[in-house]
């Protein structure tokens, strides 16, 4: 029980520590280059990127990361990971917090984009990425710092598990 337990610990703090990454990488490279580029790129790259990313992988990691968060806290509820619990409550809660925001404003934002059509053929493509981009990235950037800060607490019970096993 003890070894599922840090196994599952480590594949929760791992899993949001690459999602972490992901929304930061947006926040601080991504989304910054693309504010430079025309609106007919602008909406192309994003339109693109929006079906690309949803693959296997990042769905392992989007939905893999509270699962094991989940089974993670059982766990150390019922076990020796108990010292740690209080960290991996928080950290499965702030990710709660990036599923909602995802799920409520950056997907529906990338639905409209994607509805919008081919950039050739939108009339007002300047329309289309003002009613997009600000917004967006705003909230791209919530959820990076909430995704970072449920990566914080994993870690921070990874190394009280340690302490409480070592």
């Amino acid at each position: 029980m003890r070894l599922t337990q840090q196994v599952s610990l480590v594949a929760a703090t791992v899993s949001t520590g690459l999602m972490a990454g992901l929304f930061a990488a947006f926040a601080y490279a991504v989304m910054p280059a693309l504010r430079t580029v025309d609106d007919q790129t602008f909406v192309e790259a994003m339109q693109r990127i929006n079906v690309t990313i949803v693959n296997g992988w990042f769905m392992l990691g989007f939905l893999g990361a509270p699962v094991f968060a989940a089974v993670s806290a059982v766990l150390a509820w019922r076990g020796a990971g108990r010292p740690a619990l209080p960290w991996i409550v928080c950290g499965f809660a702030l990710y709660v917090v990036m599923f909602i925001v995802t799920a409520a404003v950056n997907v529906p934002l990338n639905d409209t984009l994607a509805a919008a059509g081919e950039p050739g053929q939108i009339a007002d493509l300047a329309a289309v990425r003002g009613r997009f981009e600000s917004t967006w990235v705003a909230w791209n950037s919530v959820r990076a710092l909430a995704n970072t800060a449920a990566f914080g607490c994993l870690c921070w019970a990874l190394i009280v598990v340690g302490r409480s096993t070592g």
